[in-house]
């Protein structure tokens, strides 16, 4: 096993992290998994940052991120940010997308609560995809310029209260890693590693660390490579989760969830974003699916329901619609149904063995006939399928009198 893990319940095996204060947000720990997007319009578009960031915030994100390419950009997270503050969402904390130059990486980190820097690109000239040659003292030299620079952005950050995440990018490992490691998981692990070492003998603990990849394979291999690593060095920092570059559309959302749901499900990852070619707040609903999915936490109600075969003994696909839309309506003004699995199953044989998961069930008994259970317990036989879903309801109402 790659990681250490703490034991919470029988779904949810969370890999021990630090917990990182990112304005009022907390990463790592104990805290549930948060969910996150970014911007897409300039950063020098206030109007258009602030109303992109509510839809953002209002769709479920814990955090915002804005592209800041430079230092006009940087500050104007100022004015984004008061504006957020001025229409009630200034709760959520802003993370500042910082490549290729520290400095306006310092400017941003005494604005927002939050700055992402690029191992590849932040001291390392932007990678020009040539293969150098390092002596051993021409490498060692780089690494004390990074250290050099990197500590002053620290002491910044310290000031401030300012957390950063360590995002390292399989596209842009710096020449300097590549002639050394190659284009390998080893070579994006150590990219990474190279600043939390320093991190750690600086003794600054609000940091998350991201490996990110548009190939799913590399992404979750580096990632699994990045935690062993981590626990080898007696690191314990949160993980952010994601599948660079993933598209759009099913491909986009196929992709996102291959590639961050065996890491969640083996209870690595303490933030995610879901990287898709759309608005960015489609990219929150998809975030909390993957998380259902993976049971780390839920969203919505669930639903469980067989395909249906020669031994359905009655309309599946409409009963489900049926429920559905029920359960939608329900839960605007009923919190619990978003907390609720709810087993819909053609006939005996997928019944209680196949649906033991489930809260309640809706179960084919005989032809036109419904049997509703209570987790395990058949608790209403043989009801006309006419009254069947609204007796399913009953059932789930009357156990919260």
């Amino acid at each position: 096993m790659f990681c250490s893990f703490l034991f919470l319940n029988k779904y949810d095996m969370r890999r021990q992290t630090h917990e990182v204060k990112i304005g009022k947000l907390r990463i790592g720990g104990q805290n549930k998994v948060a969910v996150q997007s970014m911007t897409t319009c300039s950063t020098m578009d206030t109007e258009g940052c602030i109303e992109q960031c509510i839809r953002i915030i209002e769709a479920g994100a814990d955090l915002v991120r804005l592209t800041t390419q430079g230092t006009r950009e940087a500050e104007n997270l100022r004015h984004i940010k008061a504006g957020l503050v001025a229409r009630g969402y200034g709760d959520t904390p802003l993370c500042a997308d910082v490549h290729f130059n520290p400095n306006v990486a310092d400017v941003a980190a005494t604005i927002v609560e939050k700055v992402r820097i690029n191992p590849g690109n932040y001291v390392d000239p932007a990678r020009q995809f040539k293969q150098l040659e390092y002596t051993d003292e021409e490498y060692q030299a780089e690494l004390k310029r990074l250290d050099e620079r990197f500590c002053h952005f620290l002491d910044i950050c310290r000031e401030h209260g300012t957390a950063i995440r360590i995002g390292v990018n399989h596209g842009s490992l710096s020449d300097r890693i590549m002639s050394r490691y190659g284009d390998t998981p080893s070579g994006i692990v150590e990219s990474c590693m190279e600043f939390l070492r320093i991190c750690e003998r600086e003794h600054f603990p609000d940091v998350v660390v991201s490996i990110k990849a548009s190939n799913t394979v590399v992404m979750v291999q580096s990632v699994r490579l990045l935690c062993q690593e981590m626990e080898r060095e007696g690191m314990d920092y949160p993980l952010h989760l994601g599948v660079t570059e993933a598209g759009e559309g099913e491909d986009g959302r196929l992709k996102s969830a291959v590639g961050m749901g065996g890491l969640l499900i083996d209870g690595i990852g303490d933030t995610i974003r879901v990287s898709l070619s759309e608005e960015p707040e489609n990219e929150i609903p998809v975030a909390q699916s993957i998380l259902q999915a993976a049971r780390v936490q839920m969203s919505k109600t669930e639903f469980i329901s067989c395909p249906g075969c020669g031994r359905t003994l009655y309309d599946l696909q409409d009963t489900i619609r049926r429920v559905k839309s029920a359960v939608q309506e329900r839960a605007k003004h009923n919190p619990r149904y978003n907390t609720l699995k709810i087993a819909i199953m053609g006939c005996i044989v997928n019944g209680p063995g196949e649906m033991a998961d489930a809260d309640y069930g809706y179960v084919g008994a005989a032809r036109g006939k419904i049997s509703l259970y209570r987790n395990k317990e058949c608790v209403e036989k043989n009801i006309p399928e006419e009254e069947a879903v609204e007796k399913l309801f009953q059932l789930i109402e009357s156990d919260e009198a």
